[in-house]
């Protein structure tokens, strides 16, 4: 009977996460769902005084999830495509860099690969494509991307989404639609839709 009860536990909570996706309109992303690497042991946690506090929050890994930190950063307020590319690639900069010897102390880390590049996208104007397509990146990597990204004032949408893309030519050729969910900072799964024509 508990089996039984069990099955029908996990049948609604299952049914009741697909409605959730559904409602917001946005697909999963096609990165295969596996469940990631083994937990870390590292807490994530940095001690008091030293959290890397700063004017500028960028995501770092600390095990199958993505974190926010502090960084003091001199970022352009210019929404133009040229002053969002200057923040995307300053951005991308700090993300890239060597996280501070108390953040690997406390278990993060960066995906990001080096000479990743940031560049304006024609179609839609708001897009930014990236050197490598998105796709190409591991799902931390990207994940750290798009959420810090996201909730960046020039770059994001509402603080949840970004438009990203891979270099012109390159399939899929249209920019899609990257979120930051609270699910996805934790499974650095990113859910993803494609973006239409207006």
């Amino acid at each position: 009977m508990r089996a039984a009860v069990s099955r029908a536990g996990a049948a609604l909570l299952a049914t009741a996460a697909a409605a959730a996706v559904a409602g917001c309109g946005i697909r999963a992303t096609d990165v295969p769902v596996d469940a990631g690497p083994a937990p870390t042991r590292a807490s994530c946690d940095m001690p008091s005084g030293e959290t890397g506090e700063g004017n500028t929050e960028i995501y770092l890994v600390c095990g199958s999830r993505v974190q926010a930190v502090g960084r003091e950063m001199n970022l352009p307020e210019d929404d133009s495509a040229a002053g969002r590319v200057a923040v995307a690639q300053a951005l991308l900069d700090a993300l890239r860099s060597e996280p501070a010897p108390q953040e690997q102390a406390a278990g993060l880390s960066t995906e990001i690969p080096i000479g990743l590049e940031v560049s304006a996208a024609d179609d839609p104007v708001p897009a930014l494509r990236l050197s490598l397509r998105p796709g190409d990146l591991s799902r931390e990597g990207l994940a750290q991307i798009v959420c810090t990204f996201a909730n960046n004032e020039v770059l994001g949408s509402s603080g949840d989404t970004v438009l990203l893309g891979g270099p012109a030519g390159s399939s899929p050729s249209q920019p899609r639609m990257y979120s930051c969910a609270a699910a996805m900072r934790t499974v650095t799964e990113p859910a993803e839709s494609t973006v239409g024509p207006p």
